[in-house]
């Protein structure tokens, strides 16, 4: 037997003694180590950050937090190792110090989270860091870094360098395509996860046990591939991601008030202390926004988001890759101060159109950000011919969404305005026209 199925928490998690249950009716095996990591107050504050914030102005039950999420991970790692375990390749170079490592990598993943992290760290602004880095200020020091070295002989700085570094070992390469990868344990838990809170079918739609059971290691052994019994298994997967992305995370109102906090927190960033803010929970952290933002137009930004009635902006105009190219081409992946300043001038411009004045605030510009997201590349193995082969070499569903920029068919460009100007701009001929006359002026 694998000395990797001996590690304590493999071991339980056919056992009933101690577990937590998180949706759908899935039971978390706890250790008493891993209890003691998920009781600091470092990790309880993800039990306080949403996972997908503002995704629940538009489906209101996708409330679950980034503590349910960091749970599922956690399960998920546990049966990537039960599985890895009777592969020869991999036991050799995975020993029992390297699984507690991926362990617990996986737990305290999300631990440099802050509220609406994505939204911000996509604006890539000075002074505003990635949050795997952050996740630093607790694990090198404090309780967490604590539970490490003496639950489990783990020095903290070899979970930061699994979590934010690049792997520099054959060990390190493959357990950070575990973390994270095209077939990860992060993006298994949160397409199933977010999906069921969402109450949409999409990223539901592919066999967990079977894309599990496919694991093996690629033909250099140093990441994760499938077998081709996984082969339709990871093809569902990459549908299911995209159309995650087109329904639910790239949806126009979840889009709109994206770009409304995305405004705000540029109009408050530079007056804010951002180590603190970013330590805060959801709740704490809003009320610092707009307690910053009081009288002013970040204010009226906040409170269509957080205040007592919902106030989205409206959608003006929209463009897209295939539809839309000489637009969308001149709008996506700009740096975020060049759109606002796009958005500025198209303000400016409205307001001459209209004959009164448009706020700079309301106009925002929401386009698909500078980076990209990671393209889906992993090998398939086909024992019989002994040979791997490119999941989309062998799959038009792959090559389709995946390879040929998966971001230029789910993430449009979108122009939103303040609902008491939108019915008036909507009315106004040649929106097109104003667009690029405010690209024009900006560049």
């Amino acid at each position: 037997m694998s000395s990797l199925l001996s590690i304590p928490e493999i071991t339980h998690l056919d056992s009933r003694k101690a577990v937590l249950r998180i949706p759908p009716e899935l039971d978390v095996p706890i250790t008493p180590r891993v209890r003691r990591l998920i009781d600091t107050p470092e990790f309880r504050r993800l039990n306080q950050i949403s996972q997908l914030g503002l995704v629940a102005l538009v489906y209101p039950a996708a409330l679950h937090t980034r503590f349910e999420h960091s749970l599922g991970v956690y399960r998920l790692a546990l049966l990537f190792l039960r599985r890895l375990a009777h592969d020869e390749r991999f036991s050799q170079i995975i020993g029992p110090a390297e699984a507690e490592r991926f362990l617990a990598a996986a737990l305290l993943h999300d631990l440099g989270h802050w509220p609406f992290c994505h939204p911000i760290e996509d604006m890539n602004l000075d002074g505003v860091p990635r949050h795997e880095s952050f996740a630093n200020r607790f694990l090198l020091e404090g309780e967490i870094a604590d539970v490490l070295r003496d639950d489990w002989a783990i020095p903290p700085a070899e979970i930061v360098a699994l979590l934010s570094e690049k792997p520099h070992d054959r060990a390190s390469q493959i357990l950070k395509s575990m973390l994270s990868g095209p077939v990860d344990i992060d993006k298994m838990d949160y397409l199933f996860r977010d999906s069921l809170h969402a109450g949409v079918p999409y990223g539901r739609n592919f066999d967990h046990e079977r894309l599990i059971g496919s694991l093996c290691l690629n033909e250099s052994g140093d990441a994760l591939a499938v077998t081709d019994k996984g082969k339709t298994a990871a093809e569902m997967m990459v549908f299911s991601r995209y159309v995650m992305f087109s329904e639910v995370y790239w949806h126009h109102g979840v889009r709109a008030a994206t770009a409304m906090l995305q405004r705000a927190f540029y109009l408050l960033h530079r007056e804010l202390d951002l180590d603190s803010l970013f330590r805060l929970t959801e709740r704490a952290m809003i009320a610092r926004l707009e307690s910053a933002a009081a009288g002013a137009p970040a204010g009226e930004l906040l409170t269509g988001l957080f205040g007592p009635r919902r106030l989205l902006y409206k959608r003006l105009a929209q463009y897209n890759y295939l539809e839309d190219p000489a637009i969308h081409r001149r709008l996506a992946r700009r740096p975020y101060p060049w759109l606002v300043a796009c958005a500025e001038q198209f303000a400016a411009l409205a307001g001459t159109a209209l004959g009164r004045p448009v706020a700079p605030h309301e106009i925002l510009i929401d386009a698909p950000p500078v980076h990209r997201e990671v393209q889906f590349d992993v090998a398939v193995h086909f024992p019989k011919q002994n040979c791997f082969r490119a999941l989309d070499e062998v799959s038009p569903v792959v090559r389709t969404l995946a390879r040929d920029q998966f971001d230029d068919y789910v993430k449009r460009v979108r122009l939103f305005a303040h609902p008491r100007v939108a019915d008036s701009l909507r009315r106004l001929p040649h929106l097109d026209r104003l667009i690029a006359q405010a690209i024009d002026r900006t560049e």
